[in-house]
């Protein structure tokens, strides 16, 4: 998902934030139904989200497609829940935020045959790479960004969805 807005859109419900680890990367737990079909969600964002850290600081936001929905449709005139959308810091030293939608997240898992926490990992992967620069509009990008996701991946001991022509997130 392509960075779409310069402002963040401030956490995507009631807020349920991990205690700081002081590395630059807060998790809120907007959607509490992430635990039931993930037994610890913001062990795998943080995790993931810190393999990146070269972003600089990011809040990721575990919500539900609703909420993902109501952003996509005031940020890209998109009126649909996404899987994963990534806002660029509202000014320097400022997280960028990272707002994944359950629903989708979990449908995307289960008809790749993936495990959630292995999609969900690859998706906060693909917002902080956004949060650096990268983009796959084009297909050179586009093939550098997937290489970078694929590298991060490995060195969290996950598969590499693009090995089997994997779907683009």
């Amino acid at each position: 998902m392509d960075p779409s807005s310069r402002t963040s859109p401030a956490a995507a419900g009631p807020p349920s934030a991990s205690p700081p680890t002081g590395r630059d990367v807060d998790i809120i737990l907007a959607e509490p139904a992430w635990r039931r079909f993930l037994r610890q969600p913001d062990v795998v964002a943080r995790r993931a989200a810190l393999v990146c850290l070269g972003a600089g600081p990011a809040t990721i936001v575990l919500a539900g497609d609703a909420a993902v929905q109501r952003l996509n449709a005031r940020h890209r005139a998109r009126n649909k829940p996404t899987n994963v959308l990534t806002f660029e810091p509202a000014a320097p030293g400022l997280p960028g935020e990272i707002v994944l939608a359950l629903g989708t997240v979990r449908r995307e898992a289960r008809a790749a045959g993936r495990r959630m926490a292995d999609h969900l990992a690859h998706l906060v992967v693909h917002g902080m790479l956004h949060l650096q620069g990268h983009d796959h509009a084009l297909a050179g990008p586009a093939r550098r960004m997937e290489m970078a996701e694929s590298r991060a991946l490995a060195r969290l001991r996950r598969p590499n969805p693009w090995r089997h022509g994997g779907a683009r997130p």
